[in-house]
């Protein structure tokens, strides 16, 4: 058997999440029947990160074994000649020994985009959340920076939230302007069911002035979902990259050179 490495782009606003579904769309089932047309046999991915229904990436990494030959050109241009276009393959390779897309990763990106002005966008509706109220970016990635360290996310998870444990490791967030948006970039070593988005809706809330910047560690210390305010649209949200260790050799999004250096020991 041989393991395969893919990069993977993805519009999500068409698709009822990243997991197979038998009766809905779903990306991996898309992407799997394409692979599977260019092995000529069933073919299963693992990804590194599980999207809900309306989310987007710029890259979920992917891994699939296969005991059939094939080229790195004919999994690119024939899987992507397979694909819908709202799922491009952006590269792929042969894996190094011991490497798997979920548990060989070290952190995850996630990026949330807020078109900041008072009328939506025609083109990019399904691409970013829309807040007319004026947002000081400023005073978002304050509150957002008590977020930073081990902590314990239960106000910041969904009700349903299937994880045994709800303390994550956040290393980084950052909130900024780029003209007519307000981008939040958060990196931590997983995350909650809908937790980036209940972030977003919390800080967009301080954002507004509705809510003053201690309230961030104010819900820390509640943990208690029910008083952690609106959870954000799916459809601002990215998984923007994923963190492997060095010697994988697998390109890393240049806002990962943010990492603490304890992260990076494994490389």
């Amino acid at each position: 058997m041989t393991r395969i490495v893919l990069g993977i782009e993805y519009d999500g606003s068409g698709f009822f999440g990243w997991q197979w579904q038998s009766h809905r769309r779903s990306v991996q089932g898309e992407l799997e029947a394409a692979l599977s047309r260019v092995a000529n046999q069933p073919i299963t991915v693992i990804c590194a990160g599980r999207t809900d229904s309306g989310v987007h990436a710029f890259e979920q990494v992917v891994h699939f074994d296969v005991n059939v030959e094939r080229n790195i050109d004919a999994w690119l241009l024939g899987g992507n000649s397979y694909l819908p276009d709202e799922i491009r393959i952006t590269w792929v390779k042969h894996a190094i020994e011991g490497f798997h897309a979920r548990y060989s990763a070290i952190a995850r990106l996630y990026r949330y985009v807020i078109l900041n002005r008072p009328v939506n966008s025609a083109l990019q509706s399904k691409q970013v959340t829309w807040c007319y109220q004026p947002l000081d970016a400023e005073k978002m990635n304050r509150a957002a920076q008590h977020l930073v360290g081990n902590h314990d996310f239960s106000s910041f998870r969904a009700q349903g939230c299937q994880s045994k444990s709800p303390f994550r490791m956040i290393h980084f967030v950052d909130v900024h302007r780029d003209n007519d948006k307000v981008i939040i970039d958060i990196c931590a070593n997983a995350f909650l069911h809908h937790m980036v988005r209940n972030i977003a809706g919390v800080l967009m809330a301080i954002g507004t002035g509705k809510q003053p910047e201690q309230w961030v560690l104010e819900l820390l210390n509640l943990r208690a979902r029910k008083l952690g305010g609106v959870t954000a649209a799916p459809y601002g949200l990215y998984l923007a990259g994923i963190y492997y260790p060095a010697h994988y050799g697998i390109v890393k999004h240049p806002s990962f050179n943010k990492l603490p250096e304890n992260t990076k020991r494994f490389d």
